[in-house]
């Protein structure tokens, strides 16, 4: 059973090394308190509590000073602004982000400092950086597994390939890479729930590797070029290779829909027996092209279905017709 990873928490150094650059952060104090906690996966506009009121406040959230609360605060006494500076300081908040490179009050600053609770500065504007914000974290707070397989992304199809060692994941890899399929993982299929999507990746010292039987490790980006690897994608679709022996066990109509739970959200799955002659990669491609059917709402099984139920409701009033 593989084990599933929940964060209750990040801290302020590590959301700032790992999105710093890409909302454009600037540290405006000390490093004193990058070690604070942020245990909400959200960021706060603390509006209210500026003006005194702390009920309800969100003081586990990141804190966000837009072009409208600096026009509050601008408007203050030095005397209250520190007042109230200071009571919102010490609701233990995790950091404050400036947005629009608004100019930051010194004895802000200064207090920021005596708190240990840092201050970033942004040139985006407040509601880009609200929503950009928040997608970074839901993605750090992600509830996470591992999963053994292989990851490919099939025409905008992200499907996983699994089945026991030996089963041939990595051949049928090769195989969909070969007409055209994209490698997100191999082996290793690091699994992240990120709302109601499955979002999968590799390791990061395997990205773009893949292990074949008798050859070694191999680069995919050099044999089939840079297309042909993703950094990740949504988990659309898993099949699990079957041995041979089960050849004649699996639904042979597809009427039976099977799913797979990954995180708690149930995943669409088909079973394919692996047997000499058989193509794998073929297989696992029209596997990806019919669930891709399905969700434009053409189901090719139930069109089979219907046709069949049709032809025996005509069979038998054919029948009647001739009693």
């Amino acid at each position: 059973m593989a084990k599933i990873r929940t964060i209750s928490s990040i801290t302020v150094r590590h959301f700032f090394e790992s999105h710093g650059s890409k909302l454009m952060l600037s540290l405006m104090t000390s490093e004193a308190g990058l070690d604070r906690p942020i245990s909400e996966p959200a960021l706060y506009r603390p509006g209210l509590a500026l003006t005194g009121y702390f009920d309800s406040f969100a003081h586990k959230r990141i804190q966000v000073i837009g072009n409208a609360e600096a026009s509050y605060l601008a408007e203050l006494s030095t005397e209250k602004l520190q007042s109230i500076f200071t009571q919102v300081c010490q609701q233990d908040v995790p950091c404050f982000i400036w947005t629009r490179d608004l100019e930051i009050p010194p004895e802000l600053l200064k207090i920021a400092e005596e708190e240990n609770i840092v201050i970033f500065s942004t040139p985006q504007k407040t509601l880009n950086l609200l929503n950009s914000a928040t997608i970074l974290l839901q993605g750090s707070f992600a509830s996470s597994v591992s999963l053994h397989g292989c990851m490919v992304d099939i025409r905008g199809i992200g499907v996983l390939v699994m089945g026991k060692s030996g089963a041939g994941k990595s051949e049928t890899a090769i195989g969909l890479l070969d007409r055209g399929a994209s490698l997100v993982a191999d082996d290793l299929v690091h699994v992240r729930k990120i709302g109601l999507s499955l979002i999968t990746s590799a390791p990061e010292l395997s990205q773009g590797y893949m292990e074949m039987r008798g050859i070694g490790i191999i680069n995919v980006a050099n044999i089939y070029g840079l297309s042909a690897i993703r950094p990740e994608k949504k988990l659309d679709l898993v099949v699990f290779l079957k041995p041979e022996s089960d050849l004649n066990k699996v639904d042979r109509l597809g009427m039976q829909r099977k799913a797979y739970e990954v995180l708690g959200i149930d995943v669409p799955m088909v079973e394919i027996p692996v047997a000499a002659g058989r193509d794998t990669a073929r297989l696992v491609t029209i596997a990806a092209l019919d669930l891709q059917l399905r969700k434009l709402g053409y189901d090719m099984a139930d069109e089979f279905n219907q046709r069949l139920l049709q032809k025996m409701a005509l069979g038998s009033s054919e029948a009647d017709s001739y009693e």
